[in-house]
Order: structure tokens, then sequence, then C-alpha cells
């Protein structure tokens, strides 16, 4: 079979027409590679579910040409699903060092630490794996040691850069290699894939160092403790609280499980510089004046169980807010949770604290590209065909335009949908077909174990309640022998609306007489048609459907 017959195949099994659980699949001939696996945060009306994971039937399906596993960076919507994916493939893991570094802390929680086969890469460096060679080429971003893939396929460079930004100060000093980008572009992209987060904003991005300007004025003014919440994975951005706190004579505790651990893992890889004895255990904070005290802590998200949550509601085991104490949120509401952010916010104010939030005191910039940014590296690549990821739908349509606005022909830019396949040939690129895509709900212990059916009882059972109708019946005769007996849960409180409940226990008899009248003793109709004729009456009398269970017990 010759080059001319083969195709590069692009699939995302994640990322598209939503933002988290990041998962795309890159294929020639034999070889399969995956770029990145990573989870989503559930949306309100996933009642009890804790993660979302990308669907990954055709990695099962295909593990034996898969080659290996790259991690361009260490968020959890480009990792968290990492665990989940080792339980049901084996497969080399590459990614830079914080990356790893991160990635290990999850993997030792599930019990997978030793048998993962990691393997550490370098920005500039490059794998090869079958016909294909992956060269990392560095980005920057909201955490450190972030890189962008171009896989060298014979038909050509795919580059695929999301999650990035240009940031032309950073704090490390490492400015986005805008050398490769135009390099390659000089040599000729087939295809680029690139970041949609920020394609409705115009402009460019701040630098992550305004943050740490807007800190030092924060922490100049704070009368007492100064209390910072952001996102543990953010290493930049708590390098810059502990050079803000080291310039104004302040000890740092840390609180919240996943900024203790990132900020061990990041400090022994060496990616965050503590001097020496600034850093205090949360037990130690008493002896210490207020203001010369700075806590760093996770729920910038306003997340129910997140340390800044609990201290808003007066919940924390050692920490109380009071008044004279400043508290910075240094992060954005990620779509969805603003309402818990926002109640927050009002908690720490009522507990008296001073709240430094909103975007317009700088001390917070996104991570993401904004259109002008988006367009140069469009610029810089050239590319022959573009694709638009990680966004919701109406990102990677905002940068799709923007990819016309630079020159791409309209009918080179393909806009797709999670399971889409898309074929490069040597004559174009098409979409030819779908694999099973979509979200795996992670509930507990419990992986897929939860669909869409349990998902609508659970909605059912949180807006109407429970009604079980308890029935004995001789075995032999086929009488009923006690009952029927009804228990109600969230649905009316039973001492209140004895009325109620007397008159769906008479149904019920009714419904059993005339079952019994026709002889009818199949337990599945009986069930049936004590279910129906409930949930009549009971909608009839309250305009309200509860999940009604009828128990039928032999004796």
């Amino acid at each position: 079979m010759g080059n001319a017959r083969k195709a590069v195949t692009l699939i995302p099994l994640g990322g598209l027409g939503e933002i988290g659980k990041n998962m795309t699949v890159l294929e020639y001939g034999e070889d399969i590679i995956v770029i990145d696996a990573g989870v989503m945060f559930p949306e309100e009306e996933m009642l009890g579910i804790d993660l979302v994971i990308p669907d990954i039937t055709y990695l099962k399906e295909n593990k034996d040409r898969i080659k290996g596993i790259f991690l361009t960076h260490g968020h959890e919507d480009h990792i968290g699903a990492v665990p989940y994916v080792l339980q049901v493939l084996n497969a080399p893991i590459y990614g830079t060092r914080l990356t790893l570094g991160l990635l290990k802390g999850k993997l030792e929680e599930h019990g997978l630490a030793s048998t993962a086969d990691l393997r550490e890469v370098k920005a500039g460096g490059s794998v090869r794996v079958g016909t294909l060679e992956i060269e990392f080429v560095h980005v920057n971003h909201s955490i450190a040691d972030v890189v962008a893939l171009a896989v060298h396929t014979p038909l050509g460079v795919v580059v695929y850069c999301s999650d990035f930004k240009l940031d032309q100060t950073p704090i490390d000093g490492r400015v986005m290699d805008l050398h490769k980008f135009a390099e390659l572009g000089q040599e000729g992209v087939l295809l680029l894939m690139s970041d949609s987060t920020n394609a409705e904003r115009p402009g460019y991005t701040l630098s992550e160092r305004v943050v740490g300007r807007a800190f030092d004025d924060a922490f100049e003014e704070a009368p007492g403790r100064i209390l910072v919440a952001t996102f543990a994975s953010n290493i930049h951005r708590i390098q810059q609280i502990i050079d803000a706190a080291a310039v104004y004579g302040r000890k740092i505790a840390v609180i919240g499980r996943s900024m203790v651990n990132n900020v061990g893992i990041a400090a022994d890889l060496g990616y965050l510089q503590i001097p020496a004895g600034i850093m205090v255990d949360v037990n130690e904070l008493e002896k210490y004046p207020p203001e010369k005290v700075v806590i760093i802590t996770t729920g910038s998200q306003g997340e129910p169980m997140a340390a800044l949550t609990r201290m808003a509601m007066a919940e924390h085991r050692r920490i109380d807010i009071t008044p004279g104490d400043t508290v910075i949120i240094s992060a954005m509401p990620i779509p969805g949770n603003e309402k818990l952010v926002g109640k927050t916010i009002n908690h720490l104010f009522r507990q008296g604290a001073k709240v430094i939030y909103e975007a317009v005191s700088g001390v917070h910039v996104s991570g993401h590209a904004s259109q002008e940014e988006l367009k140069l590296l469009l610029n810089l690549c050239r590319p022959k065909y573009f694709m638009p990821v990680h966004g919701e739908y109406r990102m990677l349509v905002r940068h799709a335009e923007l990819a016309e606005m630079v020159g791409v022909p309209r009918d080179s830019i393909l806009l797709c949908d999670i399971g889409d396949v898309v074929e490069i040939r040597s004559n174009g690129i098409f979409k030819a077909g779908k694999v099973t895509a979509g979200r795996v709900l992670v509930d507990g212990l419990g992986v897929g174990d939860v669909g869409n059916i349990v998902l609508r009882d659970r909605r059912q059972l949180s807006q109407d309640g429970i009604l079980i109708v308890v029935i004995t019946i001789d075995k032999q005769t086929g009488m009923v022998m006690a009952g029927p007996d009804i228990i109600s849960r969230g649905f009316v409180y039973m001492r209140e609306s004895e009325k109620l409940i007397d008159e769906a226990r008479e149904e019920a008899k009714r419904i059993l007489s005339e079952c019994e009248a026709q002889n009818v003793t199949e337990w599945g109709v009986l069930k049936g048609s004590v279910k129906d004729g409930l949930t009549q009456l009971l909608y009839e009398k309250t305009k309200r459907r509860p999940m009604i269970m009828p128990i039928i017990m032999e004796v």
C-alpha cells in the first residue's frame, strides 16, 4: 500500500463543543497516538456525579495499535482521565517533568504508580513512535512546562496547540517558542489544531506579570491577614504570591489538599523558588501577628468542599475569617460556577473580610490566547488545513472566522464534533464517518455504571420524591394477605397528608381486587396496574409525579 493511499486520521474524543475532557486520537497506518486524556466537572443536573471522562470505546477496540499517550500539560482537563484510561490499556505516557510529577500523584491515589510507564520529554526534544515523530514545542499557559506537539507524519506535519497564550514577559522567562512555529510554517504545516477558549475575546491576553503587580498593591494595603485562593496547578501564580509575601516579610501557610500536594511537587522538582524559613505549618500561624501572615488556599471556584468555601461558611477546622482579613480570589469562575463563587464572596463579606475578586483588579489573567494571538499562530504556521479545538461550539465557530480572516480558505477549515473521523489524504481533508464518543460518568468507585436512566431516576426522586407500596400475597391462592402499606419519602409528609395517603391506599386496594376478580396473578401486571393507577390519582390530586415502587411479597 503506497503512501499516496494512506491517510492521516484524527478523531477528537473530547474537548470539542465543550470545555474539558480533552482527548484526541491521531493515526497513520498501524500507529495510533493519543493526545491528552482529561476530565470534565459535572454539570448541575448530573446529580451525585463526581467526574465526567471521555468514552474510550474506540481506544479499547484498537488498544494493540496505541503507541503512546502524549500529554501537553498537567491540568485536570488534560491528565485527569489517565488513571481510568490505564485501567483498560497499557501504553507509555509521555509528558514534561512537571506534568508527569502531577500525574504521579494521581496514579498513586489509584494504585497505578508502580505499573505506569512514564517517559519524560523536554520542550525542543522529540520522540519517534512507528511512522510518526512527535516534536515538543514550548508554549506559555497558566501552568508551567506546557508543550504544543508537532507530529511529523509521512503526509506532513500536524501541529496540535491546545491551551496556550503568548506571554512576552513570562514569570520563568521562557517565552513561547515562536521560532519553531515559524520554522514549521516555512516547511509547511498540513493541519493546525489550536485553542479556541478565548476566540471570542478581542486583543491580546495580558501577561501573568500583571498579576504580580496587582498582588504587590494588595499586599501593601492589607492591614491584617491575606488569604489568596487560586488554582492549585497555577505554579507561576503561586510563585508570585510567594515573592510578594517575601517582599512584605510575611510567612506563608498552604491549605487545601490539592494545593499542599502541588506546591510540594513543584518545589521538589524545582519549579517553585521558596525562600528558606518562609513556609510555616498551619498550626503555627497563631505565633505570628495577622499582618505577617499569608494563606494560600484552594476554593477559587466556590467548590462546596474546598478550603475557602468552608472558611466562608465558618466551617473550617483551623481558620476563621475575621474582620481585617483580605481575601484575594485569583481566578475567573469557570462557566457554570458563577453562582457558587458569588455565594462564597457574599459569605466572606458577611464575615467582615475585604474581598478582591473582580477581573478589573488585575488579580487574575487568563491562560488562553485572545484573538490577536490566535491570528499570530495561524500566520506563523500558515497551515494548509485548520481545525479549531478546545472550546464550546460558538468558540470554535469564532476561531474558524479568525482563520478565514488571515487567509485560510473556508473549505480548508473543519468544524468538528467529538466522535468525528477526519481523514487527510493527498487530495484533501474529509469527514469519514463517526466513532463512539461521549461522556462516561464517574460516581464514587463506579465508572460508567451510572447512565441516563439512573440520572433520570435521580432527577425524578429529587423533584417529586418516592412512594413505596408494599403488598403481601398468598402464594397458593394469589389473595392479598396484608397491605397495601404505603411509605413515602420526599413526596408529602405522611402525618400531615393522611387523607391523601388513605386515598392512595384505597385506590391500590381497588386495583388489586379488580385484578383478583380477573384472575390476574402475574406480578409484572399487578405492579404495572398499581403504578399506573396511583400515578394518575396522585397527579390529579397534587400535580406531582413521585416515583412509585410497588413491592410484592409472597407468603
